[in-house]
């Protein structure tokens, strides 16, 4: 049974650009319970590197982060600022499990990963959804729409995984 998902899930990838987001299957007993969640990728935009690197397109509001293999392990979208940062090649530079906004008084957020300045002088990085007063500044479902302030806003689980699969120096591109 996990051949025929293999090829499956193979299949669909050739066919279709889809991936599998989890696959499961029962014991080796008479009776074998499989679940398979399809989820539609979006394509990693053209010129933007190869090898292990995260993909950050600016107009799309989406992330993908791609191991040394070229594969896509990861895909999210996030909020930004239109145009920022300028678009290039950038380098995870630091990274705190807390952090703050210099410009606005009690904003907080978990997770921060920077790899960029911004045209203000202040630092740009990925991120979970900052909190203002013991509030989120916005909901997971508004994320791919244009709200941030330069920084990359995720949901606490993407933030988290580019946080730790992230190391200083890891490559992100930037395309618009």
């Amino acid at each position: 049974m996990k051949r025929v998902i293999a090829v499956a899930v193979l299949a669909l990838s050739i066919m279709g650009g889809a991936s599998v987001s989890s696959a499961s299957a029962g014991s080796s007993d008479a009776t074998t319970t499989t679940e398979t969640d399809l989820v539609e990728v979006a394509p990693v935009p053209i010129k933007s590197g190869t090898g292990r690197r995260i993909v950050y397109a600016n107009r799309q509001q989406r992330v993908w982060v791609i191991n040394a293999d070229n594969e896509v392990i990861r895909t999210f979208l996030v909020s930004g600022m239109l145009g920022q940062p300028g678009n290039g090649t950038f380098s995870v530079f630091s990274k705190s499990p807390t952090s703050y906004s210099p410009e606005f008084a009690g904003v907080t957020f978990r997770f921060m990963t920077r790899f960029a300045i911004g045209r203000n002088g202040g630092n740009i990085g990925f991120h979970e959804i900052p909190i203002r007063n013991s509030k989120p500044m916005q909901t997971v479902d508004e994320l791919g729409a244009f709200k941030g302030s330069g920084c990359l806003r995720s949901s606490t689980q993407d933030a988290l995984f580019i946080y730790q699969w992230a190391t200083l120096g890891t490559k992100v591109v930037v395309v618009p």
